[in-house]
């Protein structure tokens, strides 16, 4: 796609971004595709080879793209990891996922070189590693089915599972987004979130590449800027999780809002319909909510660009999707009945291809072609479906999935610390917050604030709990699992009791 964009309109913008504050520049299709094929060459160069992966540790930037084309030029994969994550944290995914090298910038240079440990080759994006004469072999064109991406997710495990995404996955997921919102060459899709993301790989860039329409990247979110950025870069569609909207309509409203071009907005989790008609009316743009995971690779669910759409509904089926929502014994259950959604699909070319290195997890989640969520969904007469609760232990703050099963196993690290259960409960801003109980070793004392400390030295900013209770034991059942619903508020009455916030929180 990439190649057949630069040779019929080479002069083409396919990216507009920003290299500081205040400033744009562009890059063509066919600038794009001459990129690509030196960092391919110098990828080759370097000893990344055909089906071999390496690891892409940046921020927002037009190298990102470099790396993620070259890869797919060179038949290689890229392991795209989050810039927040800790040393130890990064240590695991380039093992896991066997990279050859990796890719950061300047200021996480410290970081990766830690994870690294000397076992593989780190080369600062800063550096010109990537020469004029470079180019990629001649070797066997990749297959649809050959593994471009692996996406880790946090899952319900101690540690994040690698989804394999295939060239056919992507470009499916590009096809089926594009038709749904009718984009269009002139269209340009606004990026905030960061591309190491499923959202900003699949809904934004693909949809894009397939259309031979633009994309405006901005370097990161910011809340009092996503309108004027919206306007400067001539976006028309955009994409935004529930939190940053949220933090988004906490701005001083301005007489600029809406002076801008966009035309629809898609958006995942939940806002209050309040918050959808304020949205909607201040910055003048129709929000379309929809579901997806990053093993599903398509959203199975959108609402509909035209007629009518239920904000607070995540949709209905989009073109193609064979859905079911089934009870825990696998019985399809009538409209208005809660039940796990399942997502139908051809393992590698309409969903993921599975997990790296896990076949085990694999086949417990997709079985007969059927992807089990693991989320609890209802739908009403008309098709649309609702979110009612995840089944997967997982905590959703502000756009980005924790598995409490982590934080847990840091906090039991903590040599007072018997055991803990983490939980997420209620947050205005952020979707939910992370909040912890934890039950001491007899005799060993330890205050919230130090366990606190003790995660945020362990775990990545997001991961890091809000607040610690300390509990002298946790409820159980009579089997021995905690329940975790009897830590939760319900009700009038709030039986969590949040310790102060630290100086120096990472929220801040």
């Amino acid at each position: 796609m990439l190649l057949a964009h630069a040779a019929s309109e080479p002069d083409r913008t396919f990216l507009v971004y920003e290299p500081a504050p205040g400033q744009l520049a562009e890059i063509t299709w066919a600038q794009m595709a001459d990129r690509a094929r030196r960092t391919a060459g110098a990828l080759d160069r370097l000893g990344v080879h055909p089906g071999e992966a390496f690891n892409v540790h940046l921020t927002n930037c037009p190298e990102f793209y470099d790396l993620w084309f070259g890869a797919a030029m060179l038949g290689a994969t890229i392991v795209p990891s989050n810039p927040l994550s800790t040393a130890g944290e990064l240590a695991y995914l380039i093992s896991h996922a066997r990279c050859r090298l990796s890719v950061t910038q300047p200021d996480l240079l410290g970081t990766v070189t830690e994870a690294a440990s000397g076992k593989i080759a780190v080369l600062s994006a800063s550096q010109d590693w990537v020469r004029p004469d470079d180019s990629p072999p001649a070797a066997r064109e990749p297959g649809p089915a050959d593994v471009l991406g692996v996406l880790y997710t946090s899952g319900t495990t101690s540690r994040p599972k690698g989804v394999l995404i295939t060239h056919a996955a992507y470009l499916y997921v590009g096809d089926v987004v594009a038709e749904h919102l009718r984009l269009r060459p002139d269209d340009r899709n606004l990026i905030v979130l960061p591309l190491f993301h499923g959202n900003a790989q699949y809904y934004s860039t693909m949809s894009a590449v397939v259309t031979g329409a633009s994309i405006a990247l901005s370097p990161r979110f910011t809340a009092s800027r996503w309108a004027e950025q919206a306007r400067v870069m001539g976006a028309t569609v955009a994409s935004l999780f529930a939190a940053p909207m949220r933090m988004i309509l906490a701005q001083q409203p301005s007489e600029h809002d809406a002076a801008h071009r966009l035309r629809a907005a898609m958006f995942a989790q939940n806002l209050s319909s309040a918050q959808l008609a304020e949205f909607e009316q201040r910055f003048n743009v129709p929000l379309i909510q929809l579901y997806g995971m990053t093993e599903t690779v398509v959203p199975p669910t959108m609402n509909p660009l035209y007629g009518e759409r239920r904000g607070m509904s995540i949709g209905r089926p989009v073109t193609a999707a064979r859905l079911r929502i089934v009870d825990q014994r696998g019985n399809d259950v009538i409209a208005g009945e809660p039940g796990e959604l399942l997502v139908h699909g051809e393992p590698g070319r309409t969903m993921m291809a599975g997990y790296l290195h896990d076949s085990a997890a694999t086949s417990q989640a997709v079985r007969d072609g059927w992807l089990h969520t693991g989320d609890t969904v209802q739908a009403d007469a008309d098709g649309y479906l609702y979110f009612v609760d995840r089944r997967k232990d997982l905590i959703k703050r502000a756009g980005e999935n924790v598995a409490s099963s982590e934080v847990e196993r840091v906090l039991n690290e903590h040599p007072a610390v018997f055991e803990s259960a983490v939980i997420g409960i209620p947050d205005p801003m952020r979707d939910e917050a992370i909040h912890a109980v934890v039950v001491l070793r007899g005799g060993a004392t330890a205050t919230p604030a130090e366990l606190i400390a003790f995660c945020r030295d362990r775990l990545a900013r997001f991961k890091v709990p809000d607040s610690v209770e300390i509990a002298s034991s946790l409820p159980r059942t009579s089997v021995g699992k905690i329940q975790k619903h009897l830590l939760r508020p319900s009700g009038t009455a709030d039986p969590v009791r949040h310790a102060p916030t630290p100086q120096g929180d990472p929220r801040r």
